[in-house]
């Protein structure tokens, strides 16, 4: 071949690749390192990049406009459902999670994990903060795929309820104790900065040996509302005292966002790390004050509470600085993230996986995405009332249209902030709705009984351990 072919051969070859800094797509890209940050009880509308003329958050701000952002996208109503349907790919009632509490948050044994495909496919894993898919033994995330295991017990730092589910006792977000691999660490400081400080010196002892997973999930910004006094004053005389406290706490997560991200620039694992930061349910103490137009908040089938903000960062596989309009979900991140590492799924598993993979959108190009119908349950039904709460806490939704209570329908493209019910305008799209309900109902019936009956152990688990290690207790 002529020097002259060679020369017209790179120059053909340079005009097909992506102008864009993030060059490269996520089928030419080696597997990347994976970190997914989510933050508690933050809503869509808790943070500046989304329109708060309130609080303050200057690094997720900055990496929300690096990242590929979906603009419609979905979790469960709380937070245990939503970490199972993340874990597995699936609706959470589909592993038995109903409840955040009752034996019910506790994920069903029989799921494969997102950490158990990362492990089997040559990555590390991690987690640092809430877990709340189970406090046993068995359920602990030891047992579900992660190597290194930083947590609270329960739903957040300090509850405990009757059961299994429960904390260290007396622990506060103040130097708390945390389980660290089995056993109970005294940390020093606030809670946010210790699962991050945590999160990123592991990160910094393993970058060097392959790709690594670090799932940060800090039980902040949930209530109660402790937060490191220079947060708290920030916005003290602009909103009520307890939602100063609550935007202290977020814009406490976002300077520690800052320093993990600073910290992958630093070691230059920036380019080859794919960063996902969402939230768990929709908002809570901030909604009064800004709730980006939504109608609802956590623990309702309205958009308030189950649309979330979904930032992704991949700098060598994803063309950033765009925003995705498609309806997706927290069951899409287990597909999405197993084609990004190439995983080979057994059959179970891929029966398991209900999400899609959303690595169509990592370039900028033409999608098909076919309509797709979403079901958002609240669960948390008394004990023996499953049937009476069918229809209460439901939203159906797809592209288009949401089925809210089968009661209410809202045209979500005329009427995005669910005020106009429109049921008698529509009959078709209400009967096509409820019928994909009731086949979706039948599905998750045989996956409940497990947890619905399930009875607790009489001395919670994280209290009996805690004993066992430091003293104390009923026989203390």
């Amino acid at each position: 071949m002529t020097i002259r072919r060679w020369v017209l051969l790179l120059m053909w070859a340079a005009a097909l690749a992506p102008s864009s800094r993030f060059a490269a797509t996520s089928a030419s890209a080696a597997p990347p390192n994976i970190v997914i940050v989510m933050p508690d009880d933050v809503g869509y509308g808790d943070f500046s990049v989304n329109g708060s003329p309130i609080v303050k958050t200057p690094h997720v701000d900055a990496f929300a406009r690096e990242a590929l952002r979906f603009q419609s996208f979905h979790v469960s109503p709380t937070c245990a459902p939503t970490r199972a349907a993340l874990m597995t790919g699936r609706h959470e009632f589909k592993s038995g999670v109903t409840h955040t509490i009752n034996e019910r948050e506790r994920l069903n044994l029989g799921a494969t994990t997102l950490a158990q495909v990362l492990k089997t496919n040559g990555y590390a894993t991690g987690i640092f903060g809430k877990w709340h898919l189970g406090d046993e033994a068995d359920h602990q995330p030891e047992r579900r795929g992660f190597d290194e295991v930083f947590i609270h017990g329960a739903g957040g730092i300090g509850q405990s309820y009757p059961g299994s589910c429960g904390d260290a006792p007396g622990n506060s977000y103040f130097s708390p104790a945390i389980r660290h691999n089995g056993v109970f660490e005294k940390t020093q400081g606030y809670c946010t900065d210790v699962f991050f400080n945590h999160a990123i010196e592991w990160i910094d002892a393993r970058r060097k040996a392959g790709p690594f997973f670090a799932y940060i999930t800090p039980n902040a910004a949930h209530v109660p509302l402790q937060c490191p006094e220079g947060y708290a004053n920030r916005h003290a005389g602009e909103v009520p005292e307890d939602v100063a406290k609550f935007y202290g706490m977020i814009e406490n997560i976002d300077d520690n966002f800052g320093r993990l991200l600073d910290a992958l620039k630093r070691w230059d694992l920036e380019r080859d790390t794919l960063v996902l930061f969402l939230t768990d349910n929709g908002g809570t103490l901030g909604v009064k004050t800004f709730n980006a137009g939504m109608r609802g908040q956590k623990v309702t089938p309205y958009d308030g509470g189950t649309r979330v903000p979904a930032f992704w960062r991949w700098p060598a596989g994803i063309q950033g600085n765009r925003v995705v309009p498609a309806l997706a979900a927290h069951v899409d991140v287990f597909p999405t993230l197993a084609e990004v590492i190439g995983a080979k799924l057994n059959e179970p598993v891929k029966d398991q996986v209900e999400g899609r993979s959303l690595v169509t959108f990592f370039r900028e190009q033409p999608v098909e995405w076919p309509n797709r119908v979403l079901v958002t349950h609240v669960g948390r039904w008394p004990h023996g009332q499953r049937d009476a709460f069918k229809y209460k806490g439901v939203s159906i939704r797809d592209e288009r249209f949401a089925l809210v209570n089968n009661a209410e329908l809202f045209d979500l493209q005329a009427d995005p902030g669910q005020k106009t019910n429109v049921i008698a305008a529509h009959p078709d799209v209400v009967d096509r709705l409820r019928r994909e309900y009731e086949a979706w109902w039948q599905s998750i019936l045989p996956a409940l009984p497990e947890n619905e009956d399930a009875i607790g152990p009489k001395v919670n688990p994280y209290h009996e351990w805690y004993w066992k290690q430091f003293g104390g207790g009923p026989q203390g």
